[in-house]
């Protein structure tokens, strides 16, 4: 059975920052993509981050380019996200994702719709 388990959210000022971790089992995560996925209550949930191995091949969205980091290890199975220079705008659920197999190149996709496996959810908060 294929879990993804979703922690390290928080409340946290403007200008702060937080690291979440996601730790999956039931799956080798080096075979497949991985990304961080984020929704705010009446819009659509958007992409944050994908990364498609341990060293290469990440996306990002646009609105947190330079502040936000994807990054995972294969050996642990776990996929992190670095999180800084946090606005409110940044206030959100987050959930991390997975899909495979991975592509042999290119970045992983952008669009929930191709991933199939889901954490139940972190909520990150940030206030001015």
């Amino acid at each position: 059975q294929v879990q993804l388990v979703d922690s390290g959210g928080g409340s946290v000022q403007t200008g702060g920052s937080l690291r979440l971790s996601c730790a999956a089992s039931g799956i080798t995560a080096s075979n497949y993509c991985m990304a961080w996925f984020r929704q705010v209550p009446g819009k659509e949930r958007e992409v944050v981050a994908s990364i498609r191995t341990h060293r290469s091949s990440t996306n990002y969205g646009d609105s947190v380019k330079g502040r936000f980091t994807i990054s995972r290890d294969d050996v642990q199975n776990a996929l992190y996200l670095h999180m800084n220079s946090l606005t409110p705008e940044d206030t959100a659920m987050y959930y991390c994702a997975a899909y495979g197999p991975a592509p042999g190149s290119g970045v992983c996709s952008a669009f929930d719709s191709m991933y199939n496996y889901w954490g139940q959810g972190t909520q990150v908060t940030v206030s001015s």
